[in-house]
């Protein structure tokens, strides 16, 4: 507001030099931009990135399942291997040999990774597997797709913001430049002239 009141002020100011107004009104342009387009952007952006994350929420839902594995033995850990859910809440997985039954009804066994503390051979674990009776991840929720949406938009907005305050420096660093070469050619017309006694007379 105290910009919008000081833009008013200018426009009757006889001490205001054009490149004033100009700034001013940049600036305040800059800042409803920031304001204004900023916000829509960001929510235009988590909206879309939503709508794909659901989707993509569905097509995992559809084609992953959750079976009953069964302990084998355990074996020794793939350090190069890293599980991107291997540790959740300081709780790190064990890999086992398993094996399991398909959705389809076909058997399976493979080493994979498991939260039990000391697995022995019978312990039973659930574990998500694709059409094909492959380990997988667990699919996502919507409150992870809701949140990474939100985080999304957020982060646009923050990003477009930074984006026209940017520009508006440029801007305004560009005006000054002018202001100080016209200064610059100024100076010089009345540099040989300068303290001389009647010098305009």
């Amino acid at each position: 507001m105290r910009a919008i009141r000081g833009l008013w002020r200018w426009r009757h100011n006889p001490l205001c030099r054009p490149t004033d107004l100009a700034e001013g009104r940049v600036g305040l342009v800059a800042l409803l931009l920031v304001v204004l387009a900023a916000p829509v952007v960001g929510v235009l952006v988590g909206c879309a990135t939503e709508d794909a994350l659901r989707r993509s929420v569905r097509e995992q839902h559809a084609n992953r399942h959750q079976v009953r594995a069964t302990v084998v033995r355990e074996v020794d850990p793939a350090p190069l291997n890293i599980d991107p859910e291997g540790s959740v809440g300081g709780d790190p997985r064990t890999r086992v040999l398993a094996r399991w039954t398909a959705s389809d009804g076909t058997g399976h066994s493979g080493p994979v990774a498991t939260r039990l503390k000391n697995p022995r051979p019978g312990d039973r674990f659930p574990l998500w597997t694709d059409a094909g009776g492959r380990p997988t991840a667990r699919p996502m929720d919507t409150v992870t797709a809701t949140t990474h949406a939100v985080l999304a938009g957020f982060g646009v907005t923050l990003l477009t913001a930074g984006a026209i305050e940017c520009v508006r420096r440029l801007v305004v660093r560009r005006m000054v430049h002018h202001r100080y070469v016209r200064l610059d050619r100024a100076w010089e017309r009345a540099g040989p002239d300068w303290g001389r006694t009647g010098t305009g007379s």
